[in-house]
């Protein structure tokens, strides 16, 4: 089993991230992809084994009614309905380049497409989806969906083999229905502010055991200190560098 282990975004400095970690799940690709320049940047900051995952820009997956856009700034040049739920429009598919620019910037191999509660899984929804997936040059990128709402599995299932995605999913809130991959992304299981215990974090080392390669990304309050004890329970380390870590 190979497992990387990190967090949604840089915890800390990215100087002491790249030191305790392996891999990181870029979010701000998700709100407004950074400049070129500031990606390589990155890029050639980090060791040559670091990984970077990354968010796909929302102009692909949520509307403009989604509170994040106003959280980014963004100016749209084109009227609202031209943008989010995967339409088929070239604002969509501009995003996408975006994003690849970025991804390929990073050397990143797997690009999250993380959809709202509010895409369910309508005849529509589901038509542009895999409009998109059909159409986008992917530049080798693997990707990773994470519906949210209420979306059957079996559906998810037949998607997610018919377009090679991996099913990004919160373990502990549902199971992924790929296999071979998992690419779980740790929201808390009461929220934001829950911090896991070691029994949460022995479950998890449990069901990444199932898989050939796993990701574990945490994205709650405490996702540093998290990550860290849950890598220590793979690579145990002395106490003294357990704590200088935190």
């Amino acid at each position: 089993m190979s497992l990387n282990v990190g967090c949604c975004g840089f915890a800390r400095s990215r100087a002491a991230y790249f030191a305790r970690f392996s891999v990181v799940e870029v979010q701000q690709t998700f709100y407004k992809p950074p400049r070129l320049s500031t990606a390589q940047r990155w890029r050639s900051e980090a060791p040559p084994d670091f990984e970077f995952t990354m968010k796909a820009w929302q102009l692909i997956t949520h509307e403009p009614s989604s509170p994040t856009y106003r959280r980014a700034r963004l100016r749209l040049e084109s009227p609202a309905d031209h943008y989010g739920s995967f339409r088929p429009t070239d604002e969509v598919f501009a995003a996408w380049n975006r994003t690849c620019e970025i991804a390929q910037a990073l050397r990143a191999r797997i690009v999250l497409l993380q959809c709202p509660a509010s895409f369910p899984p309508t005849g529509e929804h589901v038509q542009n989806l895999e409009t998109f997936l059909r159409t986008i040059d992917r530049h080798g990128i693997q990707l990773a969906w994470e519906p949210r709402g209420k979306w059957p599995p079996d559906l998810v299932q037949e998607i997610c083999e018919r377009h090679d995605l991996i099913h990004a999913v919160d373990p502990f809130q549902a199971s992924p229905t790929t296999t071979g991959m998992a690419y779980f992304r740790l929201h808390g299981r009461t929220g934001y502010r829950y911090q896991y215990t070691d029994d949460d974090l022995d479950q998890l080392l449990a069901w990444c055991r199932k898989f050939e390669k796993a990701y574990c990304l945490f994205n709650n309050i405490t996702m540093w200190d998290d990550a860290l004890r849950f890598l220590n329970r793979i690579h145990p380390r002395d106490e003294r560098n357990a704590t200088a870590d935190s």
